[in-house]
């Protein structure tokens, strides 16, 4: 552990992948261009194309890079808890989750790292003023516009990016989350986790982006997902209206 700098939080970011060998090793290397003392956790789900056994490698090198090795394919969501768990017990102050493939560059990360002096939640956002995409056909922007209007209508968010996951959490807040009552195991869990903190009172801002789309590799996105997002969504919104209390009992484990 290091000697907390009050001008630079202990930042974390993490990393899910699942066949990313292509793309990996030069995110690293990019991210820490950007922010050289960030520590970065790799989450791979044992990745046939050997993704993780490379991220073994570059850790082996580099003692800011770190891997969770899961046993297989168990979704985005888990995986992304995953990283929010080794944030939690290894004491950092604030958690980054990008993607791995550059859809998420990170010329982005110091706009992020600026939100969070006055928020708790900043959001990479592609739908303000400055944002965008490039690369998508019309059934992608098709779909990412309708689960945004869905889940801001229903999860009373008032962000205007609920799908994306390029976001900077304030760990003081995501201990205050009960990370065992998550439902969704996919994509759904970036709207599920702005509902539930939410809940806790958490502040928001979103700074734009530019989505590009994935530099090797082919999306993982499918209609199952979608369908699933929006079941779980639907699921949230009950909730709400049922007055669940989101956050956790003095002895949950996370």
């Amino acid at each position: 552990m290091t000697q907390t700098d009050p001008d630079h939080p202990r930042l974390l970011i993490s990393l899910c992948t699942y066949n990313e060998r292509e793309n990996l090793p030069g995110m690293i290397r990019e991210i820490h261009a950007v922010v050289p003392s960030a520590h970065v956790v790799v989450v791979d789900d044992n990745s046939p194309d050997g993704s993780g056994q490379l991220a073994d490698e570059i850790a082996a090198g580099d003692s800011r890079v770190k891997v969770l090795h899961r046993p297989g394919k168990q979704g985005l969501g888990t995986a992304i808890l995953a990283g929010f768990r080794f944030a939690i017990e290894h004491d950092y102050e604030l958690l980054i989750n990008m993607d791995a493939d550059f859809s998420h560059h990170p010329r982005h990360l110091p706009a992020l790292l600026e939100c969070m002096s006055r928020v708790d939640v900043a959001i990479g956002s592609r739908y303000v003023p400055g944002g965008g995409v490039i690369g998508w056909n019309w059934w992608r922007h098709f779909m990412s516009s309708g689960i945004n209007w869905y889940a801001r209508l229903l999860l009373r968010l008032r962000t205007r990016d609920n799908s994306g996951s390029y976001r900077c959490y304030r760990v003081a807040k995501l201990r205050q989350l009960d990370l065992t009552r998550f439902r969704a195991k996919g994509y759904a869990f970036q709207e599920e986790v702005l509902y539930r903190c939410r809940r806790i009172a958490c502040r928001f801002e979103e700074t734009p982006i530019l989505f590009e789309d994935r530099r090797f590799g082919t999306s993982k996105i499918n209609k199952r997902e979608v369908i699933s997002a929006l079941w779980v969504i639907l699921g949230l919104a009950f909730e709400n209206l049922r007055g669940f209390d989101a956050t956790p009992s003095r002895d949950t484990k996370v």
